[in-house]
């Protein structure tokens, strides 16, 4: 019988099925895109993810490709409104190209909680999981986060097969990045958003179910 993680981890990692993508072409969701570049990331820096205590290089490898692997499957669902970005096929195509890789990074994230949290790793795992999607969403910043999510996507399929990590280590900081609403570099002058936050990865601010807590972090 297959465990309720199990049906996660299928469900997570299955293909995203849409209308066939435009053909291949720029986009142009900015006249000038704003930077959101970054400095590369072990995966234990704060701001990158749900903390992961005593982990492991090896883990917090595992750690960087979950949470970009999410971040793609959230564009995937998210920014079709832009067939041209490409990220349902992109996001597709990775799991092909690097299955492998993915798979393992799954299996290892398992052996961490079930290492650190025992008897109820399932449920440990299944909310750190919930937590890395629900850490992804986006309104106000939607254009940043879509196109910088069709670039990782590109990069990420250009890598040989066993060096996914590369890309999750050089550019999760600017996918988080792209969740912070800018204008429009055209713009650079001008206050047109109001200045906003990234939703807090602290543990306070999550229930034991795995949702956020607006009223305790904003």
């Amino acid at each position: 019988m297959v465990s309720r993680i199990g049906r996660f981890a299928l469900a997570a990692l299955a293909t995203v099925v849409t209308a066939q993508a435009a053909p291949a072409g720029a986009s142009y969701l900015f006249w000038v895109k704003p930077s959101f570049t970054g400095e590369p990331v072990r995966g234990d820096e704060p701001g990158i993810g749900i903390a992961l205590p005593k982990a492991t290089p090896k883990e917090l490898q595992a750690h960087l490709l979950w949470n970009m692997r999410a971040g793609l499957n959230v564009a995937a669902l998210q920014c079709q409104f832009s067939p041209s970005l490409m990220t349902v096929r992109n996001y597709n195509d990775l799991l092909r190209h690097h299955a492998g890789e993915l798979n393992d990074a799954y299996n290892t994230l398992n052996a961490y909680f079930k290492r650190t949290t025992s008897k109820t790793w399932q449920k440990a795992f299944d909310q750190y999981t919930t937590k890395t999607y629900n850490g992804f969403s986006t309104m106000h910043a939607q254009i940043g986060f879509c196109e910088t999510a069709a670039a990782i996507g590109r990069d990420a399929i250009g890598q040989p097969k066993g060096k996914l990590h590369l890309t999750a280590e050089n550019r999760m900081r600017e996918f988080r990045n792209s969740l912070v609403p800018q204008n429009d570099g055209i713009f650079a002058t001008r206050q047109v958003l109001a200045p906003r936050q990234l939703v807090s990865l602290a543990p306070q601010c999550w229930d034991k179910k795995g949702r956020y807590v607006e009223r305790k972090c904003g």
